[in-house]
């Protein structure tokens, strides 16, 4: 500890804090109902008042709302929300935070316009200004503060150096470094900070609080509980925001929820109601989004290739008088064996054996089948041998379907009560590089641009589920939460909705049936692979980005965390990204699908890729079906 920072604290004492600070960040534009309670009369450090500020219809400008005078009343701030601008997607609230002599340019939250953008600020605590101002006396003139308050004087600061470092918005910074300035306020007596660029915010707990902060998570169905205090009451009861995730954070007591304490000295970074940085969690440190500088003069062969799909130049006889130069490109995965960092690659090889039984109480004289049970031979996976058998006489045909299954259409005209149904397969999966998305051609953001006869073949894959209008839109707005969360980033948005459907969603067996919608789902929170399959397949198709369902099998003696066994096959995603081709997201698991996944029919949805389906023409009455799996790996 410095000299001065040293002094400060044996000078400057930390008075009592009746103060409270509120934060809420939804997925999506909300409107909650918060009542502020100031009905007792509480001595010590800011004791009066209550502001609010927030973004109207999520646009870059706030809007702030205070009354530093407000004693002893009880103030019913619920009433805006039949106003049509209280909806937002952060809500920024300080009780008691006003001295008896405050004005409006000195009662919380600040508002500042920089970089196109209000910027809101909170702070609950005191700071020694003197030392303070001393350490920062050099800052920008363009970000003094209006007011006489120490946390005005620290907003401008956080501002200043923002403008120092040459960034526009909280997500340009390393958090770490964002960390770091808090810590240098926090010396200088109690920092607990909050700071939105309008789309990011930042929660500072500092290490000498009077009081803890807290946060949690709103889920649905229970995000309409209301939160009380003695302060504050919070409900999000607006019937268009029954569906919405929200995170809140705050240094009032609420008598319900699950809370997690902040530790001193710890901070988080959230956006659109989930924390993108922890602190406490020994993060990594932070990647920016990168940023693709398009170069059309420079030459093709200067660009870093992965060794084995370099171009080979073989010179001919004649390329010594410089007439001509042969490239040759590596064209089959299976080829490639090392990754750019050196590392083997390997492949993995499998055998799965899927067993169908069905029981009927009186025979079936007559009954047409259908199966797609054999697996996808293709670059990345290959067939060794894949078999079928039926214990009862079938007149087959094997053809590939339109979405370039294998299957096999079978008739059965002679009686049987029970039948079952065997495909045994040995299948070979490599493993491939990562995909280099630095090529221009390759979108990395959001919204994709399609030429139209793309548009036109992807078709059956944009189209969302045919669901009723309203139900659509909270579905949109729920997906256009993670692409704004992300920076319209778009391989960020497509992990964080895999992710998110994985942590957010509860895997329930037998909580759905086939007829189940992505919008039940959602609504919620629960189901199994095939639905988390749909709700995913929905959110990609309602931000164009072509999906299909993925029906295959999943390994689950891998050695990796994020492992749910499907009771028979598993069903997984596949979005479709421009000069890459179709990937494999799982969100029951919440991983890419990779060497752990076989793949066996896809489709538009589970009929079209369902591994067994059929018609009993006659006979058969009640029907008993068991499925088994097995799935071993062969150890070579």
């Amino acid at each position: 500890m410095s000299s001065l920072s040293q002094e400060s604290s044996q000078l400057f004492k930390i008075p009592d804090l009746t103060s409270d600070i509120l934060l809420l960040n939804f997925d999506a534009p909300s409107s909650p109902s918060i009542d502020i309670n100031l009905s007792s009369s509480p001595v010590g450090s800011h004791s009066l008042g209550w502001g609010l500020g927030w973004y109207p219809g999520n646009q870059s400008s706030s809007m702030v709302i205070k009354d530093p005078a407000a004693r002893s009343t009880q103030v019913f701030t619920d009433s805006l929300t039949d106003w049509s601008n209280f909806r937002s997607n952060i809500f920024f609230c300080k009780i008691r935070g006003a001295e008896s002599d405050y004005n409006q340019s000195e009662t919380q939250p600040f508002s500042r316009s920089f970089a196109g953008a209000d910027w809101l600020f909170m702070h609950n605590g005191d700071l020694d200004k003197q030392a303070l101002t001393k350490v920062y006396q050099g800052d920008s003139r363009l970000l003094e503060p209006i007011g006489t308050t120490d946390s005005e004087l620290a907003f401008c600061n956080l501002l200043a150096r923002m403008e120092k470092h040459g960034a526009r918005s909280l997500s340009d910074v390393d958090p770490v470094e964002i960390l770091s300035w808090f810590q240098r306020f926090d010396q200088f007596g109690s920092a607990d900070m909050y700071l939105s660029d309008g789309q990011t915010i930042c929660c500072f707990q500092g290490t000498q609080s009077p009081k803890p902060l807290r946060y949690a998570r709103l889920l649905p169905p229970n995000n309409l509980q209301s939160l009380s205090s003695g302060t504050v009451n919070v409900v999000v009861d607006n019937a268009h925001d029954t569906f919405r995730t929200a995170l809140v954070v705050t240094s009032a007591q609420f008598s319900h929820g699950q809370w997690t304490t902040m530790q001193p000295g710890q901070m988080i970074m959230a956006n659109r109601g989930k924390i993108i940085w922890n602190s406490a969690n020994n993060e990594p440190k932070w990647t920016p989004l990168p940023k693709i500088i398009s170069a059309p003069d420079e030459p093709y062969l200067s660009r870093v290739l992965h060794p084995s799909r370099a171009p080979q130049v073989q010179m001919s006889p004649s390329a010594s008088t410089g007439s001509s130069l042969v490239q040759d490109f590596v064209t089959t995965p299976r080829t490639i064996t090392q990754s750019m960092g050196g590392r083997s690659l390997s492949c993995r090889t499998f055998d799965v054996t899927h067993s169908t039984h069905y029981e009927y109480r009186e025979p079936v004289e007559h009954s047409t089948h259908l199966f797609r049970l054999m697996p996808t031979h293709d670059l990345v996976q290959e067939v060794l041998h894949s078999k079928l058998s039926l214990t009862a006489g079938a007149e087959e045909i094997q053809f590939e379907d339109v979405f370039g299954n294998q299957s096999v259409h079978c008739e059965i005209a002679m009686p049987y009560k029970s039948l079952t149904v065997t495909a045994t397969s040995r299948v070979k999966l490599f493993q491939t590089p990562p995909d280099d998305h630095g090529v221009l051609l390759r979108q990395t953001s959001i919204p994709l641009i399609w030429m139209p006869w793309q548009r036109q073949m992807m078709l059956p894959y944009l189209l969302p589920p045919e669901l009723p209008e309203s139900q659509l839109r909270e579905l949109t707005n729920y997906a256009m939460s993670f692409v704004e969360r992300n920076d319209y980033n778009l391989l960020r948005t497509i992990e964080d909705i895999n992710t998110s459907i994985y942590n957010d969603f509860e895997y329930v067996s037998g909580s759905t049936k086939n007829s189940t919608t992505p919008f039940d789902v959602y609504a919620s929170r629960k189901g199994v692979c095939q639905d988390f399959a749909n709700l995913f397949i929905c959110l990609a198709r309602l931000l164009s980005l072509p999906a299909r369902y993925r029906m295959g099998y999943i390994y689950t003696g891998a050695n990796y965390e994020n492992k749910i066994q499907s009771e028979a096959s598993h069903a997984w995603a596949e979005v479709y990204l421009p000069y890459v081709g179709w990937r494999g997201f799982d969100p029951t698991n919440g991983c890419r699908a990779n060497q752990d996944h076989v793949r066996v029919a896809c489709g538009r949805n589970y009929i079209d890729a369902t591994p067994t389906s059929g018609t009993i023409y006659k006979g058969g009455g009640f029907e008993t079906l068991r499925v088994d799996v097995k799935m071993t790996e062969v150890l070579e």
